[in-house]
């Protein structure tokens, strides 16, 4: 059996994950003794033998819908959003003198990868919503390697998930050189997900019990609050914007 939280794992969030997960498999009496971190992830989220995984909004919509059972989705307690919902934050450096998204129109943006939901397809549809388009799309790999390319004069601008963004202002020293310029409309966050044999509903309320009993620590650590059910249509009627027309990879 498989289990992974490679989603928001990082070294000073590991440990309370790995706290997270031994408290789940405590409750389901069965699993894995360790979290799996060296495994690509669509292999994870496409395995028969996955026991409890996270993945991304649009994987689920796009590819991964009607291939796993959903679990529940974790609220993060994000602020302007509703339990169980996140946003993407668009972050410039602090230095930039520039105001308001619509100052970065034909300016480079840097993503994670353009099968993102925080990091492509909400930023690209409220851009579009906004009629702005940017001149370049710098596609760097991960939200982290996104907000070190704006600190490093990259890019001009970069679009992260607003828990990935918590946590690189509490644990990087390079955060203080960037601030948010803009956010996306809230969208249904990262759902856990089960390979579709099995009981989506008990393992959804081991987790809930899980998640209580966590000590306040690993709570604050993972800024987990509970376990919030939306349905599947719910993240089936997010947009999906097209991939990008043209992209450079950030290298190093």
């Amino acid at each position: 059996m498989i289990a992974a939280l490679g989603m928001y794992d990082r070294p000073e969030t590991a440990a309370a994950n790995d706290h997270f997960w031994q408290a789940i498999r405590e409750g389901l009496g069965e699993g894995p003794t360790s979290l799996t971190r060296d495994m690509d992830m669509w292999d994870i989220w496409q395995s028969p033998d996955l026991l409890f995984a996270q993945t991304c909004g649009m994987p689920y919509r796009t590819r991964l819908h009607g291939h796993v059972a959903l679990i529940g989705t974790p609220d993060y307690g994000l602020p302007g959003c509703p339990p169980g919902y996140y946003n993407s934050v668009f972050i410039t450096r602090t230095s930039d003198g520039d105001t308001t998204l619509a100052d970065y129109a034909g300016k480079t943006l840097a993503y994670n990868e353009s099968g993102s939901q925080s990091g492509w397809a909400a930023p690209m549809t409220h851009a579009a919503q906004h009629n702005i388009i940017f001149a370049n799309h710098l596609e760097s790999g991960t939200h982290h390697a996104s907000a070190k390319a704006v600190a490093t004069g990259r890019a001009d601008l970069a679009a992260l998930d607003a828990l990935t963004w918590r946590n690189i202002t509490r644990y990087d020293d390079f955060a203080d050189q960037l601030r948010v310029v803009a956010q996306t409309t809230p969208t249904p966050a990262l759902p856990y997900i089960t390979a579709p044999t099995r009981d989506a509903t008990a393992i959804a309320n081991v987790i809930r019990i899980a998640i209580a009993t966590l000590s306040a620590a690993d709570a604050d650590t993972l800024s987990l609050r509970n376990l919030i059910d939306i349905p599947a249509s719910a993240y089936l009627e997010v947009p999906t914007p097209p991939p990008p027309p043209q992209s450079t990879a950030i290298l190093g």
